[in-house]
């Protein structure tokens, strides 16, 4: 058999660590759940300042977008890399390393100014965040019976909504009293507190027992079918989520005169789908796609559910544009978790750091491509163009997703037949 026809068997009866049950087998991923959070906080504290940042420095949206695909791009490497590492080396040293190294980085937002600076501080940011969601994937595979990994899985991701819930509404009132470089100090300060928390609790019996080491750090197979379903449904399919996160603020600030005081009032709503859709569309895989390995109709509704990001520029109603871009956010989650969910199931446990990598760095690339151009339409105040393209999207992922798994279709036909 292939490597690319190999599946995961693993039933639903795999139990959980022997010795741990009942509410105490969640804590690993509870933990990680405030990792994706902390990591959001850490990123998000940019975006929700860019406003005020832009002003202070003199940077244009261009630069902006720039220093953000800066992070994008050292973020889809460091994603497979660090899924690789976790998969070798094991979560709790994998995940110190990481943390210590997003830390440092977040905390040296504050000292720097122009461009450069912001690109090498972002850089360095994305590389050690590039372990965030290889490591959620792999505790929930290491702390949870399969049946609910899913809702583990979700529930380790949801800390990076919850992350852009609370960072306009810790990260603002800070900037507005003491000055944006200040709120990064902040930040980092909290993921010295996050290490220590790792250091107590990642350990066997609240994780399984160390396997024996790989002889060699695995690594994505881009000849297989199931890297490129990956790739087509996170990457393309879950696209929306990057830009919408990022040019809302200044969307709402430039066009419809929200001011960077009530950003901080408003800015959680849109983050909050975004969290709702991690538990949602995680209790709906586990539920209803768990013996479901091609779900094509459910992929062309996300698809469509995806449209109405377009209509952002056809209304000037701040409650309007702001149910937009949240609907667009909870419809981009239902395409990650769903393509996650999948791939999981198609490669072996032991890979499942690498399976969350390449998805992320699938999903990185996209937005790296796309926030450089965004970032320049944003400036010839090419809105309509923008939000448009960006619903698009979605439907040419699907279609891909569709037509790569097609020759698995066919096969099972005709072994039906």
């Amino acid at each position: 058999m292939s490597a690319d026809a190999q599946t995961n068997t693993n039933s639903a009866a795999e139990p959980a660590n022997p010795s741990v049950a009942g509410w105490r087998m969640w804590i690993p991923v509870a933990v990680m759940m405030t990792c994706s959070w902390l990591s959001y906080i850490d990123r998000q504290a940019l975006v929700v300042l860019s406003p005020m940042i832009l002003k202070d420095t003199g940077l244009s949206t261009a630069s902006y977008g720039d220093a953000l695909s800066v992070f994008s791009i050292v973020y889809m490497i460091a994603n497979p890399l660090w899924g690789s590492l976790l998969d070798y080396v094991g979560l709790r040293i994998g995940m110190l390393a990481a943390v210590s190294i997003w830390t440092l980085a977040s905390a040296s937002h504050a000292w720097v100014g122009g461009f450069l600076g912001f690109a090498a501080a972002r850089a360095l940011l994305g590389f050690g965040e590039g372990a965030t969601f290889p490591g959620g994937l792999r505790t929930a595979a290491e702390s949870l019976p399969v049946d609910q990994q899913s809702r583990g899985m979700g529930i380790s991701y949801s800390g990076a909504s919850l992350g852009s819930v609370f960072a306009p509404l810790v990260i603002t009132p800070i900037a507005l009293k003491w000055g944006w470089h200040a709120a990064f100090l902040v930040t980092g300060a909290l993921g010295l507190m996050w290490l220590a928390v790792w250091w107590a609790i990642a350990r066997p019996p609240l994780l399984r027992p160390a396997q024996e080491k790989k002889r060699m750090v695995p690594w994505p197979n881009m000849l297989e079918r199931r890297f490129w379903l990956l790739v087509a449904g996170m990457g393309l399919g879950g696209a929306a989520l990057g830009p919408t996160l990022n040019l809302c603020p200044i969307y709402l600030n430039r066009v419809l005169g929200v001011s960077q005081a009530e950003l901080g009032r408003i800015l959680w709503i849109p983050a909050v789908c975004w969290e709702f859709g991690y538990y949602f569309w995680g209790w709906i895989n586990d539920r209803y796609v768990r013996e479901n390995p091609r779900p094509v109709r459910l992929y062309i509704l996300f698809a469509i559910l995806a449209l109405p990001l377009a209509l952002v520029t056809r209304t000037n109603s701040r409650i309007v544009a702001l149910a937009l871009f949240s609907w667009a956010m909870f419809i981009a989650v239902a395409f990650i978790v769903t393509s996650l969910h999948l791939s999981a199931r198609a490669y072996p446990r032991e890979d499942r750091g690498l399976v969350a990598g390449i998805g992320s760095g699938a999903w990185s690339a996209v937005v790296a491509i796309l926030l450089p151009i965004y970032g320049r339409w944003f400036d010839r105040q090419l809105y309509g163009l923008t939000f448009v393209s960006l619903s698009v999207i979605p439907i040419i992922g699907t279609t891909l997703w569709w037509w790569i798994g097609r020759t698995s279709d066919n096969r099972a036909s005709a072994a039906a037949a």
